[in-house]
């Protein structure tokens, strides 16, 4: 699976695509300022190289835990810490975070990066086997589904980030610590109804996300107007 070249190209263009689609869309939000393009680069890639780091404690997880339930939550709760760190550790007290929409739109980048490797790894087997019609109907419905699911969770991180960004220290931690509550208990929400029935309420899911994303948009709105851009 791994040792055809073009199999393994494909599947990562076909990751990679739907996630710059969503990252040029979320850039927009950001319509006053330009980030570097080589900082978004590398928090793209550094959210992809999280995906190496979660696979094994994930499948720790499911060795150890028993119930699906923990199990779910469990993994989001990987997943989402460790996006939140990517960004921490690239950012942290550096130059170019100088206004409160600084943080979602790096936070979304690197939750976008991740995504990418993660739906390429999900193509990956129903390429190789040639049924490349089933891999384009995973990676429309992982486009839907899984993508916009870690860019709304990472957003929800980065806009309490944002909005945490003239508070005190205390209230920073406050403000971050909420956003990650929510951003695991939306993920892990998600992975449940999904794997519930198969799958048979993912519309009723995607639209809720949706639902989120509009909230997403207006607090970006928000953030905005703190940093001084007045659309």
């Amino acid at each position: 699976m791994f040792n055809d070249p073009k199999n393994l190209a494909l599947a990562l263009v076909s990751g990679i695509i739907p996630s710059l689609i969503w990252l040029w869309f979320w850039l927009k939000e950001d319509q006053k300022k330009d980030e570097p393009a080589g900082l978004l680069a590398l928090c793209f890639i550094t959210g992809m190289l999280v995906v190496v780091f979660v696979l094994p404690i994930q499948q720790f997880i499911k060795n150890t835990i028993s119930s699906n339930e923990a199990q779910i939550i469990l993994w989001a709760t990987a997943e989402e810490l460790f996006k939140y760190l990517a960004v921490i550790i690239i950012l942290y007290k550096t130059a170019h975070i100088d206004e409160p929409v600084d943080w979602p739109i790096y936070a979304m980048t690197t939750a976008l990066g991740f995504a990418a490797l993660e739906n390429a790894l999900f193509l990956l087997k129903p390429i190789s086997l040639d049924q490349t019609t089933v891999g384009l109907i995973t990676g429309h419905l992982r486009f839907l589904g899984a993508t916009l699911l870690h860019t709304v969770s990472s957003g929800i991180v980065g806009i309490a980030m944002g909005l945490s960004f003239f508070k005190k220290n205390y209230k920073k931690k406050m403000y971050i610590f909420l956003g990650l509550c929510i951003a695991i208990a939306l993920h892990s929400v998600f992975n449940f109804f999904i794997m519930k029935n198969n799958g048979s309420d993912f519309m009723k899911v995607f639209g809720f996300l949706w639902v989120v994303t509009i909230i997403i948009m207006l607090l970006f709105e928000k953030l905005r107007r703190m940093s001084g851009q007045y659309s």
